[in-house]
């Protein structure tokens, strides 16, 4: 899997969770939760997705300015070559979709 660096932010180690995009979906790397397949990441850092794009996957904001994302959890060892991943981070790839409406003038 090839991947699209488009930012990361919101640690001191190594600035992640990172963002990437494949020609598909987009391969989020953060923080581990309990769950397998699902990861803690900045709220800034779904800034960082593609123009008209935006993550098509089950998200719950922590309260804690993160959110939990799950995803497919990343276990090929090309694609995870590819990744500078701190102890406590792992990586999910989620669906990228594109958007088609843009509020109230589309409804018109």
């Amino acid at each position: 899997m090839r991947l699209k660096f488009l930012g990361k932010g919101g640690s001191t180690v190594g600035e992640c969770p990172t963002l990437y995009a494949t020609e598909h979906s987009f391969v989020v790397q953060g923080w581990r939760t309990g769950n397998p397949g699902t990861v803690e990441i900045p709220h800034l850092l779904l800034g960082f997705a593609e123009p008209n794009t935006f993550v098509g996957a089950p998200m719950t904001d922590t309260g804690r300015g993160t959110f939990s994302l799950s995803g497919r959890p990343i276990t090929e060892p090309d694609t995870l070559a590819q990744l500078d991943l701190a102890e406590d981070e792992t990586a999910i790839e989620v669906p990228k979709l594109e958007r088609s409406y843009y509020g109230a003038s589309a409804a018109r």
